[in-house]
């Protein structure tokens, strides 16, 4: 191509990206405002909604819960949707196929329709508002993520290596944890990221099954924005925006680091 030609697609692509982002971007400035309006552009400067998030008890338990719940459902998802991708690799197309298909269902089923089920059973195995209930509602949504991550992954993965490795004495143990595991890596972190962002955001089941003592993060700006235009949402948004900013970073030097090695 020409530079003229590489230099229109530059200046397309870079529309393109703003028009995504600029939703994002306006909260920024919200953020900052000094009155109690989501108004833009905001009169005034003020720290007061992000003190906020610390001084009122509502924001900062919800934080907390929400960080709390998406490090165990990362985990507890990774492990279970990990060792999921893998047995469906080492199954015949056509049955691994259906298996698949079946466990991917949480992201194709509407979520109203999964929440009112979860709820459901819930309230019969008092589950609800509680940190079990949380956990297995929110690994039922993010298994899927790490399945098809992993798998990515497992689509090019030789399994010779594995061959090779069984012919010099290494049992299976041995294989996956020196050979196979460390091979899948970027997918296994893809799926563990994916299962993070999944919990952290999820609102739908959340408001099914939140009670006033555990309330996580999206439940409270959803009860936020419904009660008062209060810009201590756009505060979260904003260091929520910056969090996963630095998440895909991380995530795109590794893997060049990764691609160099």
């Amino acid at each position: 191509m020409s530079r003229f030609q590489r230099t229109l697609i530059g200046l397309f692509c870079a529309a393109v990206a703003l028009w995504l982002v600029a939703p994002t971007l306006i909260i920024v400035p919200i953020s900052f405002a000094e009155k109690k309006s989501l108004a833009f552009p905001p009169d005034g400067f003020s720290l007061q909604w992000y003190a906020n998030l610390i001084r009122n008890p509502e924001w900062s338990n919800s934080i907390l819960n929400s960080l709390q719940i998406a490090a165990i459902v990362s985990v507890v998802a990774t492990v279970i949707g990990t060792l999921a991708a893998i047995g469906i690799a080492r199954m015949k197309p056509r049955g691994g196929g259906v298996i698949r298909a079946i466990l991917i269902t949480p992201m194709i089923v509407p979520g109203v329709v999964m929440a009112i089920g979860i709820y459901a059973v819930y309230l019969d195995h008092q589950l609800v508002g509680s940190l079990t209930g949380y956990v297995a509602a929110h690994s039922m949504l993010a298994i899927p993520f790490v399945i098809i991550a992993v798998g990515a992954s497992l689509s090019v993965f030789d399994t010779r290596l594995e061959t090779a490795a069984a012919s010099l004495g290494a049992s299976r143990i041995t294989t996956f944890f020196t050979i196979t595991l460390p091979l899948i890596a970027p997918g296994v972190l893809s799926g563990l990221l994916f299962a993070f962002v999944t919990s952290f955001d999820e609102v739908i089941v959340a408001l099914f099954i939140n009670s006033p003592s555990r309330k996580t993060l999206p439940v409270q700006i959803f009860a936020s924005m419904t009660r008062d235009s209060d810009p201590t949402v756009a505060a979260v948004g904003t260091l929520i925006f910056l969090l996963t900013s630095f998440i895909i970073a991380a995530g795109l030097w590794f893997g060049t680091r990764r691609r160099r090695a």
